[in-house]
């Protein structure tokens, strides 16, 4: 397992640790350690590896109770260890700071100190635009660009700012923005948005907004900015350690003074508050707490997915709300034609002349048309052909004219098209006859259903889908998964809200997921409590601000992660009550005087070593 430069200097810490502490371990066993002739230096040899394991412990109990946070876990180990080098027990506090460590240990790796930038989304923000300058073009950086600039736009160049056409037509990749498979259209007159990608023609355009008021530049915005909005799950420990640390503390204290003011002996009560202190450390927490969320971790991870922290695990399990991208999410991210109806000749007919009319044309639409029909054209049948922008093509097949493309190109020509509900209709007729029409659909992946019905019975109450296809693509999609809202054509920026509003109904102990898979869903990955991945493929942005990534795009593993995710919950608070259960009774004894050291051994190192055993269940998930 690969360490950061800071874990491989705990590690090392860890295991002089460990031999000094064994070596001094050996050298009481065999009396060496009694023929010093003085206390003192018995409890200075055994201070050099305390302080070696514990001296970043130490640090941050000081600098905490220096900024007023008096009651974390810092404190408590300190206290603790103190107490024991008090009453003798050295051998105790050094193990105690040693275990306590390695429980640390553990849990940074399984969290990670921090995750990588999301640099590769910086690829859709161009470095250069083309500005028109006194009938020349001016080579400019984009975020020097004011409203009112022309701008020219060139075939396989990213648009730097929004703007509208002024002149020249063109088909734009909008799947940064969108995450839709499907190219669009633009011409004279409509908007256009940066981070987008101009396919074919050159364009003339007006810019309506300065660089840092783009949609491209408000998306970095968000992905930067997200995270820190985002509800952090509090560390259990820190909460715990919150309410323990001042109340055993407190107890010791209290047995410590006040029974002599009673007319107890004060050195016997001080022994016994002292007693108390070491008992109630809570090595058994401190360890297998983390290590529960490690194991669950691990589960996740042969599972095919990755979680990448324990404070995303207790956020998984705690799920009410769960929002989905739609296209190659809960859809497979491609066009298929599910339908072909004709309106003259047979459907085989109307397809291969569909197929034969998009011969010239890269769109996504024609490869899936060609697809379909299975049977390559022959060119002697195709004669010249001319893209319609925004209603599709004209080409001559066969030596006549044939059209296809959309409803509102078949009432140019004078044809009454047929009536079509679902998915993208592809019309298809010459000058004379109709010949009928194509439906093309991203089609829902086979196992999103079972696994949308799933998460409703593992306790996901509300489903949302969230997309920027058309708001037809994705009512197509949704009749047939058990979605509670539904919400299209939605920029970004407009899913950040729609999530901030869901966000803000949600309960004080609910958490929100949302799963996506391209650049445009980096920004709400990061500001939803939850964000899963799609990781085959989903974009290296979307990966990285996610908090959960399903390797192999299975819809179902999202169930398996909120199945382990609650069960190493549920162990972690079995570890807690069992902990705190012993804690609480050799407490007591403890109080009583009837409490020897053997028994607080137990209550800390013997039952932090059946919590780790009940921990380490939570690899065994399936």
């Amino acid at each position: 397992m690969r360490l950061n430069q800071k874990d491989k200097r705990v590690l090392i810490r860890i295991l002089v640790t460990v031999g000094l502490f064994a070596a001094l371990t050996v050298a009481k066993a065999v009396g060496w350690l009694a023929l010093l002739p003085n206390e003192w230096l018995v409890r200075l040899i055994y201070l050099l590896p305390y302080l070696l394991i514990g001296y970043d412990v130490i640090k941050k109990a000081v600098r905490g109770c220096l900024h007023g946070v008096f009651f974390d876990e810092n404190l408590l180990m300190l206290l603790a260890t103190v107490a024991a080098f008090c009453i003798g027990e050295y051998p105790e506090a050094v193990a105690v700071m040693l275990l306590y460590q390695i429980g640390e240990l553990f849990q940074r790796i399984a969290v990670g100190k921090s995750r990588k930038s999301i640099s590769d989304l910086m690829d859709i923000c161009p470095t250069v635009a083309y500005r028109e300058s006194d009938g020349a073009l001016e080579e400019i950086d984009p975020e020097d660009l004011v409203p009112g600039d022309v701008i020219v736009i060139k075939a396989g160049e990213r648009v730097p700012v929004d703007g509208v056409v002024l002149d020249g037509s063109s088909t734009l990749d909008t799947a940064a923005l969108t995450g839709e498979a499907a190219p669009r259209d633009v011409q004279r007159g409509e908007e256009i948005f940066s981070g987008c990608v101009n396919l074919s023609g050159t364009l003339r355009v007006e810019v309506k907004k300065a660089f840092e008021d783009s949609t491209v530049a408000k998306i970095l915005d968000l992905v930067e900015n997200a995270s820190d909005k985002k509800a952090k799950v509090e560390n259990f420990i820190t909460r715990f350690a919150k309410y323990y640390t001042p109340i055993v503390t407190g107890c010791a204290l209290l047995l410590a003074v006040v029974p002599p003011l009673l007319g107890g002996d004060w050195s016997e009560w001080i022994r016994r508050g002292c007693i108390f202190l070491v008992i109630s450390c809570p090595c058994a927490l401190v360890i297998s707490v983390p290590l529960s969320f490690f194991g669950g971790i691990g589960a996740a991870s042969k599972a095919g997915v990755l979680v990448k922290g324990s404070n995303c695990i207790e956020a998984v399990a705690n799920l009410k709300t769960m929002v989905f991208d739609k296209t190659g999410t809960l859809t497979e991210g491609t066009f298929r034609v599910t339908q072909v109806l004709p309106a003259a000749e047979t459907a085989a007919a109307l397809l291969d002349l569909a197929a034969a009319a998009e011969t010239y044309s890269d769109h996504p639409i024609a490869q899936s048309i060609r697809a379909a029909n299975g049977t390559a054209i022959a060119l002697s049948r195709v004669g010249e052909s001319e893209t319609l922008h925004g209603l599709g093509l004209k080409t001559e097949v066969d030596g006549r004219n044939v059209w296809a493309g959309n409803a509102k190109l078949m009432a140019q020509l004078g044809h009454t098209p047929q009536e079509t509900a679902d998915g993208t209709a592809v019309h298809v007729a010459d000058e004379k006859t109709y010949y009928g029409v194509i439906l093309i659909c991203d089609n829902v992946k086979a196992d999103a259903n079972a696994a949308l019905t799933a998460l409703k019975a593992n306790g996901v109450t509300t489903l949302v889908m969230l997309t920027g296809d058309r708001a037809v693509a994705a009512e197509t999609a949704a009749k047939l998964l058990p979605l509670d809202a539904v919400h299209a054509e939605l920029l970004p920026q407009e899913k950040v809200a729609a999530v901030e509003t869901l966000l803000a109904s949600q309960g004080q102990r609910e958490t929100l997921g949302f799963v996506g898979d391209g650049i445009n869903d980096a920004p709400v990955l990061a500001r939803a409590d939850v964000g899963f991945a799609m990781g085959t493929l989903g974009s290296d942005a979307a990966i990285e601000a996610a908090d959960v990534v399903i390797m192999d795009d299975d819809l179902q593993k999202i169930n398996a992660a909120v199945r382990i995710a609650r069960k190493t919950m549920r162990i972690a608070k079995e570890n807690i009550v069992f902990a705190l259960g012993v804690k609480v009774l050799v407490l007591l004894l403890g109080a009583l005087g009837l409490a020897n050291l053997w028994l607080a051994v137990f209550a800390d190192v013997g039952v932090s070593m059946i919590a780790i055993l009940n921990a380490m269940r939570t690899l065994r998930t399936r």
